[in-house]
């Protein structure tokens, strides 16, 4: 389908839709200015929050930027409404959980003073960005399913990419820690597991966007069905080995949280390895839960293009969210 037929984006809606944006841009631009003032040099979770934010901030200003400029909406190949009602999907969820961990990671281990004020308030600004990207993707949705416009995020199997991915970005944001996983090979093959799977929903989404049906050596559901699957076996390795070798003392883990020193520091600025490894360890099942869950939309599409059962099962199924 050509670009240009697609339906007009966010600002279409005047003052209240480029307001949205505009508050996009500036919630996610103060959180990360404030905790870029702070200057505390810590690593791990945090530098996620600021790549959070920033990326946010460049995203919403590229969008508006686009939807301004309509010219240019021509050079996609793909359907523009597609990757924004997408990317504001993606969004909202980024700083609602960012929002959370650094309320409860982040924020209280550090001392009372502005450091703390800088915290608190760039939490909040992430507060206000994940209800703003809400609104925006609850809106474009119900403003254009009466016309029965259809995106990828509508669909069941395009909403759990998005949380396999979203899910995975936590995980990465755990791992940042990288002296959680670099002293065992098996850990490793864990992190390329979370890296590899990542890669591939992504890839998903993007096939997804651009209507790659036509051109694709194998139909869409067919291919994703098969990097379902995959990815299933991977997660299924990586469920195992990382609770194995943190947790069991033999091959060289930590069973009980008090064995770990990092955890036993009063003045710890940080959340302690162990609870990291804990963490990282139940969001790799509920991922694995995700992408068995996918794997069972992926083989019901597939079965529906072999054996269609009724006019209009497969298009409730695969373009509705239930």
């Amino acid at each position: 389908m050509p670009a240009t037929s697609s339906p007009p984006g966010l600002c279409s809606w005047t003052v209240m839709g480029c307001s949205i944006r505009l508050l996009q841009l500036l919630s996610t631009g103060v959180a990360s200015s404030l905790v870029a003032s702070v200057g505390t040099q810590r690593v791990g979770v945090d530098n996620w929050f600021m790549f959070f934010w920033c990326f946010c901030y460049i995203v919403t200003l590229l969008i508006i930027i686009v939807e301004y400029c309509s010219n240019l909406r021509s050079h996609f190949s793909f359907h523009w409404y597609n990757f924004p009602i997408n990317y504001a999907c993606y969004a909202a969820l980024f700083c609602f959980s960012t929002s959370i961990i650094s309320a409860t990671t982040y924020v209280p281990f550090l001392p009372q003073g502005p450091t703390q004020n800088h915290a608190i308030t760039a939490t909040a600004f992430s507060c206000i960005a994940a209800v703003a990207y809400g609104t925006e993707f609850f809106w474009t949705w119900v403003g254009h399913r009466p016309r029965r416009i259809i995106t990828y995020v509508h669909t069941v199997h395009g909403l759990l990419k998005l949380l396999e991915n979203f899910v995975a970005c936590i995980i990465f944001a755990f791992i940042s820690n990288t002296s959680l996983y670099q002293h065992q090979p098996a850990l490793v093959w864990c992190v390329a597991v979370y890296s590899t799977c990542f890669i591939l929903g992504t890839l998903a989404i993007l096939l997804g966007l651009v209507y790659c049906d036509n051109w694709l050596p194998i139909r869409f559901p067919v291919s994703q069905l098969g990097l379902t699957l995959f990815s299933i076996l991977l997660y299924i390795s990586a469920l195992v080995l990382w609770p194995l070798y943190q947790f069991n003392e033999e091959l060289g883990g930590q069973s009980q949280r008090s064995s770990d020193m990092t955890c036993r520091d009063e003045f710890t600025t940080y959340v302690c390895n162990w609870d990291q490894r804990l963490a990282v360890a139940v969001l790799t099942a509920i991922n694995l839960l995700l992408y068995v869950a996918d794997l069972v939309i992926a083989s019901y599409l597939v079965s529906e293009r072999l054996h269609p059962r009724a006019p209009g099962s497969l298009y409730l199924w695969r373009y509705y969210v239930v």
